[in-house]
């Protein structure tokens, strides 16, 4: 009889929606120790599941919802779970996170994991409970917003269960859609299109089995130590002002993505920013389940039309990218991308580089210019309806600057096909590196780079190779705070993040856990994904930024300047320190 580890249970649920069969897979302890959970164990999964070749598309395709260790335990920020693919925006590795309900109850059915492959034959709805694993037709829900699709399962099942869906946009294979789910989304590169592929409009998850604790007592004072600093001052802008309080500090430094990235500065900064947003309309806190932070800011729309969940990323990308500085229509955009499950940075990513080809006359569409709000959310209907220009601006920058030609991949901001974040990497470099080396693409969430710039270890407008190792270290960090799971934004509570993780994982599972180990571990993960997309087709080609990156500066400081030789240094580099081949490849 196979010994339990405390914190998991030790299997992960494959289900073929093509089927209907289901199988419990078992985990071995090596392989959940070398991995723990999240993107770990979801990268995992997909490379035994031979899931790197198949396109992300295909009733081939692998969609993972991992778990991890630590969900279910009173650690703050623990309810999160991961959603790991193949992307069908860049083709490459795809590990998206949220915080909700969902994690907790899908770990209750037993499982680490939830595994998809094949297709349904109709839209569908999953269930899987304590009567087993069903699949139901979803036809009624057809066209349903997350929040209405949502509302209907739970109506139907009962309110006990927890529920993952997709919008419109999942339904029409955005290649940017993302899973919802208590309003939050998991889905930056595009797994709201994967589900949708496999004709499920959403998950509706309940259960029971919980799984134990080695040292529960200790755990508890732990857990309670770090609330505890949850509420002191590394999290205090996050609680007042949430991540949108990033937007004139950027502004101000000249890193705010303008204009598709045509400037760094924004002349309406000031009007939707959180702190003029916050006396001009009604303003809300809340929390993820079982978070003591409470960064989540929620801002009224005019007329009684509710709330919109604001943060830095939707309004930059709603707002300064696509030239907007209407706070009412950058608000009413970010709701429509809630409404129909799409991602809002690729979103905002893709119109504005459209916006900026309408103005060169390489796109005949008048109406498309940079400030109009009414463009941006006409642009948002479009993309799902798939009607005129929508169908071009469902596939991303990338695919669309390819398809139009006139060189403007030079300007798609888009790194291996995922849209820029709002960190213009001209004036922060080893941010830029981050999202040239990233596995992902383009993304701040897996680097944490921009840690690196913002601190006095290097000049932010003119790194060097000595940065590699420091970019590294946070692509590190982030690696294991994924897989672990915990929030982020729990960084600057930590002294010593992998010693005091060890110590967290230790009374969870009963190991005898190093921060050495640990380190280990972050890097195994770091390099699966790297095999992953080697597997998928990376080249070393791959690993660079926009043109324009790398050939204009900043208009507004001529010293954020990123040339094409510095970035192959710092890419250079950062292959070195990982201990692969000077272009990136894995050891033999």
């Amino acid at each position: 009889m196979k010994r339990s580890i405390p914190g998991y249970h030790g299997q992960y649920l494959r289900v073929d929606l093509t089927t209907g069969r289901t199988e419990s897979v078992p985990l071995d302890e090596t392989t959940l120790r070398s991995f723990l959970g999240g993107s770990g164990l979801g990268v995992a999964i997909l490379l035994k599941e031979g899931a790197a070749t198949a396109d992300p598309l295909s009733p081939e395709a692998t969609l993972v919802f991992a778990f991890s260790p630590l969900v279910g335990s009173p650690l703050t920020t623990s309810a999160k779970f991961a959603v790991v693919s193949k992307s069908p925006l860049t083709y490459r590795i795809n590990d998206s996170l949220a915080s909700s309900g969902f994690a907790l109850a899908g770990k209750k059915t037993g499982h680490d994991a939830i595994v998809l492959v094949g297709r349904a034959p109709e839209l569908s709805l999953l269930i899987i409970d304590e009567n087993g694993v069903r699949i139901e037709p979803a036809r009624n829900l057809r066209g349903c917003s997350n929040r209405e699709a949502s509302d209907q399962i739970r109506q139907q099942l009962g309110h006990d269960y927890q529920c993952a869906t997709i919008g419109p946009a999942g339904e029409q294979l955005v290649r940017y859609a993302t899973i919802s789910h208590d309003g939050r989304h998991a889905g930056r590169g595009g797994s709201g299109a994967v589900l949708g592929s496999k004709n499920l409009k959403g998950i509706a998850v309940r259960g029971s089995q919980r799984c134990e604790w080695a040292s529960p007592t200790e755990l508890i004072a732990l857990a309670k130590q770090l609330s505890e600093k949850s509420f002191g001052p590394a999290t205090a802008k996050y609680r007042e002002l949430g991540t949108a309080s990033n937007l004139l500090t950027f502004n101000r430094l000249n890193v705010l993505p303008t204009r598709n990235f045509q400037q760094g500065s924004f002349a309406g900064a000031n009007a939707i920013s959180p702190e003029q947003l916050g006396v001009a309309r009604e303003r809300t806190r809340s929390s993820c389940v079982a978070c003591t932070i409470g960064c989540e800011h929620l801002y009224g729309l005019q007329n009684g039309g509710g709330q919109v969940r604001l943060e830095y990323e939707n309004l930059f990308a709603l707002g300064p990218l696509c030239g907007i500085d209407d706070p009412e229509m950058v608000l009413a955009a970010s709701r429509r991308c809630d409404e129909l499950g799409i991602d809002t940075i690729s979103a905002g990513g893709t119109i504005a580089f459209a916006m900026e080809c309408a103005e060169r006359g390489y796109l005949d569409e008048p109406w498309l210019r940079f400030g109009s709000g009414s463009a941006l959310l006409k642009s948002l209907d479009l993309i799902v309806s798939g009607e005129g220009i929508g169908q071009q601006l469902a596939k991303g920058s990338r695919q669309m600057a390819l398809e139009l030609g006139h060189d403007s991949i030079k300007f798609a901001p888009q790194v291996k096909g995922l849209e820029i974040p709002g960190y213009d990497p001209r004036g922060l470099q080893t941010m830029a590196l981050g999202f040239a080396v990233g596995s992902r693409g383009a993304d701040h969430n897996r680097s944490g780079a921009y840690e690196v710039d913002f601190s006095e270890a290097v000049d932010r407008r003119n790194v060097g190779p000595e940065s590699a190792v420091l970019a590294v270290e946070t692509e590190d960090k982030a690696a294991l705070m994924d897989s672990l799971i915990l929030c982020k934004f729990l960084r600057g509570v930590f002294t010593d993040f992998f010693l005091e993780s060890a110590e967290m994982l230790g009374l969870v599972t009963g190991w005898v856990v190093t921060a050495s180990e640990l380190r280990q571990t972050a890097q195994r993960i770091v390099t699966a994904r790297k095999r992953f997309n080697i597997l998928a087709g990376w080249t070393p080609a791959e690993d660079t930024l926009p043109d324009r990156m790398l050939r204009q500066p900043l208009p507004e400081d001529a010293r954020s300047q990123l040339s094409p030789e510095r970035l192959t240094g710092l890419i250079q580099a950062y292959n070195v320190a990982r201990g692969w081949s000077v272009d990136g490849w894995l050891p033999d």
